[in-house]
């Protein structure tokens, strides 16, 4: 059980998996005032940053769950780096299974609801390993903007318009759920600029050193078709936050 190399060789620089920049995080740990000693769940939790980063500057503990072994590495790396070894640790697993052996303060899937097949399921999901008022965190694509043709939805990587929810409609979904939306923080176009762009960059260095892998004609495919796509497209029609939901 793994992620694809494609996905690995695409965010091989990235820290933060997500359209956000490290200040962003930052404020997004800030805004929901995180105490110390407080359990985070963190599903398909990626390189980990979020919860490293919390655990050095709100001494939270924490667990993160995901499927890539490579992810993963980078994960424990990071926490070594910063000194939190002991805070966090970092489990390879299905994240759409998972759950806490003991009930959480804070359970999030930031970027990654396909795990529970949209945001409802991720939420009912994350719901198993919350205590009770505790606090989930929502990480989730929304339109901007009205998507001019099926073309532009698919450049944006959905099949349907109604893949995704516009932001009031992402606001309503929550409340239509039970749940009060508390906070949220939201990428603006240059932390997607700094995600996005980032990935053509590693392409290309892969591609130099890897000409005869099997995987070259694929990556030099999307190296060729996804700078056009991004900045005709998903740049002027996606938003993407995280938002913070707690139980009425």
């Amino acid at each position: 059980m793994d992620l694809p190399r494609s996905h690995t060789i695409r965010e091989s620089s990235h820290r933060i998996l997500d359209p956000y920049t490290p200040e962003k995080l930052a404020t997004l740990g800030s805004a929901i005032r995180l105490r110390p000693g407080a359990s985070v769940l963190d599903l398909c939790c990626g390189k980990g940053e979020m919860l490293a980063t919390w655990a050095r500057d709100h001494g939270i503990t924490g667990t993160g769950v995901d499927i890539s072994t490579v992810f993963l590495a980078a994960a424990r790396k990071r926490a070594a780096e910063l000194g939190v070894t002991g805070q966090v640790r970092f489990v390879h697993g299905d994240a759409s299974t998972h759950v806490a052996a003991e009930p959480v303060d804070v359970a999030a899937c930031v970027g990654a609801t396909w795990i529970g097949q949209g945001v409802a399921g991720t939420v009912a999901l994350l719901e198993r390993s919350l205590r009770p008022g505790g606090m989930i965190l929502i990480g989730e694509p929304f339109w901007r903007a009205e998507p001019p043709s099926q073309e532009a939805v698919e450049a944006c990587h959905v099949r349907s318009r109604e893949d995704f929810e516009t932001l009031p409609g992402l606001i309503a979904l929550f409340q239509g759920l039970g749940y009060d939306v508390v906070e949220m923080v939201l990428a603006d176009e240059d932390s997607w600029d700094r995600y996005v762009a980032a990935h053509w960059l590693n392409i290309r260095t892969w591609l130099d050193a890897n000409p005869d892998d099997e995987l070259a004609p694929e990556m030099r495919a999307e190296l060729s078709r996804e700078p056009l796509a991004y900045t005709r497209f998903q740049r002027p029609l996606l938003g993407w936050g995280v938002f913070a939901i707690m139980k009425r």
